[in-house]
């Protein structure tokens, strides 16, 4: 295993989606196709422009620790289950983490 500062591979993706039951489905499906370790969900208030209009939502915060060289797979996972026309998918490098976390990260995530 490489030094954990050396682990660019290793990402957070953030997602949000409208509601717990879009989030959980979205959840779910990355897990059990092993394109996530873990996704962990948050109620979050959002307030955002879209079409010139500012809008305020309760939303639900995707927090999704994965191998970022699967990221296209992921999000095109995403996209097929994901109700917005745009959703939020950011991915965010881990430069540094704990050796047996990252570890735990590389055996969840089937690479392809």
């Amino acid at each position: 295993m490489k030094n954990p500062i050396e682990a660019p591979e290793y990402g957070i993706v953030w997602v949000t989606a409208p509601t717990r039951t879009e989030a959980e489905a979205i959840a779910e499906a990355l897990v059990e196709s092993r394109l996530a370790a873990c996704v962990s969900l948050v109620p979050i208030h959002s307030i955002y422009t879209w079409r010139g209009k500012i809008n305020k939502e309760e939303e639900w915060q995707l927090t999704i620790k994965t191998d970022l060289r699967q990221f296209t797979r992921l999000e095109s996972t995403i996209k097929s289950l994901h109700s917005y026309e745009v959703p939020e998918i950011i991915a965010i490098p881990i430069i540094a983490g704990s050796t047996p976390y990252l570890n735990w990260i590389s055996e969840s995530v089937v690479r392809k």
